[in-house]
């Protein structure tokens, strides 16, 4: 598609394609704290106590111009 452009100027802090290999790992290892855990005695733990999402390599989204940066909105 030469011509699609993004609607909404919002991209990535940083130069990693995704949060993928990131998201894995810390979901592998909430997945295996919870078999080890004896949920008889103990409640689950919060969902949100494992992976940081500002250790990731993607540190968020941010806004951009795009009268400066129009290369940032092909897709």
């Amino acid at each position: 598609m030469s011509r699609s452009y993004r609607k909404t100027p919002i991209t990535g802090m940083t130069t990693a394609e995704s949060d993928k290999r990131y998201k894995k790992t810390e979901h592998r290892r909430e997945r295996r704290k919870l078999k080890a855990m004896d949920l008889t005695d103990d409640a689950p733990p919060d969902p949100k106590s494992y992976g940081n999402p500002w250790a990731s390599e993607k540190d968020g989204k941010q806004w951009i111009d795009p009268e400066k940066f129009p290369e940032l909105l092909r897709k």
